[in-house]
């Protein structure tokens, strides 16, 4: 006779209906590397077909699985072998033509959001990483589900200082493009410091130059589960206590997560590939990472101590998630995207958080600048000086860090954008007056830090 726990069933349905815990996203990766002609027709059939080969019953089985488990699967979503290495094997480089096939054939299965029209150009760009770039901000201005990233430094490499200037000018072009959208062209592109190919959480996702032919990697979120964790504990427990917790429940989120992915891996027939542990929050009240800093007993996000509050809970994510899965990759740790997230919405607002606080925090979690509304009629070079610094952050400490920025086409500080749905709301933060020009347009490329020369 089967024995249930109670109190694990309870557990489980909390979390589930009370504190915001889901399936954040299924990303099927599929590599197109075979799809490669000299006849752009040609690569956006064969797209097509490997899209439909791989993808066509993708939402159709998570539904299956979100029905026969009762847990949400927000998104379902696809991403690609990074475009300009595909695009480049065409005579006529035609990255809109792509893209607009990548986007059709996303509707078509009913997929949310396709990513990688994407670039790896940390020490230089070739002419497909070129065309591809100089065609971003038409490419999301003319579909719905495609998302972008450009990888412009590592640690091995540094900083690619051309790229950053090409990128903040794109970044500019994609939110005037959208302008009738309060630039959501741009709330549809990174920039990236040593990207990840298995990352399942959008804009940055891509299918790496080493993944297989096709793997189903899965996005696991509950800073609401986290939150409520803290909540329960002694308002004076200790701060190992504390992590302990931490580590715990993240233990019970990324076991649930696995379970889902492997199910819906073979139903599909592809492996499973990893899992991404990240506390990926909504404009949902209760689903922020910014109110689990205040049940760890800070006044509000963006008080002293909120960037070791976040190093504390991004260390304890990923403890406690490796310890359930071996298989656990992506960026996995805590996400704080400004527009995403209630609480982050609430301290910009009342300007509890600051544009450098922001940047400060990047240090400890998983990507960085996040979902960031400013003026927009900030500077591209002022723009290239904020991506350059967060790659700093990223190429020196090793870890995968990012820039998000939306420059609101027409709007200034005391302003907001407005998206709706996961994409949430933001006010538009003020900047920094001081130009950073003579700097960012020197430039070639910033040297890789000693540390980089570990072989």
């Amino acid at each position: 006779m089967t024995v249930f726990d109670e109190n694990l069933i309870l557990e489980t349905i909390n979390m589930i209906k009370l504190y915001n815990f889901d399936i954040r996203t299924v990303t099927l990766a599929i590599s197109l590397r075979d799809c490669l002609s000299e006849d752009v027709n040609a690569v956006c059939d064969k797209i097509k077909y490997k899209l439909d080969k791989y993808a066509s019953n993708l939402v159709k089985y998570a539904n299956e699985l979100e029905n026969d488990y009762s847990i949400p699967i927000v998104n379902k979503r696809i991403s690609v072998t990074p475009i300009s290495l595909v695009g480049e094997s065409c005579k006529e480089k035609d990255y809109i033509k792509i893209a607009q096939t990548l986007d059709g054939s996303a509707k078509n299965l009913g997929i949310d959001f396709i990513g990688g029209f994407s670039a790896l150009v940390e020490k230089g760009c070739t002419q497909g990483d070129i065309a591809l770039i100089n065609s971003i901000p038409e490419a999301l201005a003319s579909t719905e589900r495609m998302c972008s990233s450009v990888n412009v430094a590592t640690s091995k490499a540094g900083i690619n200082m051309d790229a950053i200037l090409k990128m903040a000018d794109t970044i500019k072009k994609s939110a005037e493009l959208t302008a009738e959208k309060d630039g959501i062209g741009a709330a549809k592109l990174v920039v990236f410091c040593n990207s990840v190919g298995d990352n399942p959480f959008m804009a940055g996702a891509y299918c790496g130059y080493g993944e297989p032919e096709c793997a189903l990697n899965i996005g696991v979120s509950g800073p609401g589960v986290v939150r409520a964790a803290i909540t329960d504990l002694d308002r004076k427990a200790d701060l190992g206590v504390l992590s302990n917790k931490i580590k715990q429940t993240a233990y019970k989120i990324t076991g649930t997560g696995e379970l889902i992915g492997r199910r819906l891996a073979k139903m599909l027939n592809v492996p499973f590939g990893v899992i991404d542990l990240s506390l990926a929050p909504t404009p949902a009240i209760g689903d922020s990472v910014a109110q689990i800093f205040q049940a760890m007993g800070l006044e509000h996000a963006g008080a002293h101590g909120t960037t070791a509050a976040l190093a504390m809970l991004n260390d304890a994510v990923k403890k406690g998630g490796i310890m359930a899965s071996s298989y656990v990759g992506g960026l996995s740790g805590a996400f704080i995207p400004v527009s995403e997230d209630a609480g982050m919405i609430e301290a910009t607002s009342k300007g509890h958080l600051t544009f450098d606080k922001l940047e400060a925090m990047t240090c400890v979690c998983s990507v960085g600048l996040d979902m960031i509304a400013i003026p927009g009629d900030t500077p591209s070079t002022t723009i290239a000086g904020m991506i350059a610094d967060e790659m700093a952050i990223g190429m020196i400490n090793k870890k995968t860090t990012a820039v998000r920025i939306i420059p609101a086409p027409n709007k200034t500080y005391g302003d907001k954008i407005v998206y709706g749905g996961l994409l949430g709301e933001a006010p538009i933060m003020p900047v920094n007056k001081l130009s950073s020009e003579d700097f960012v347009t020197r430039g070639g490329r910033i040297p890789a830090p000693i540390h980089s020369l570990n072989n």
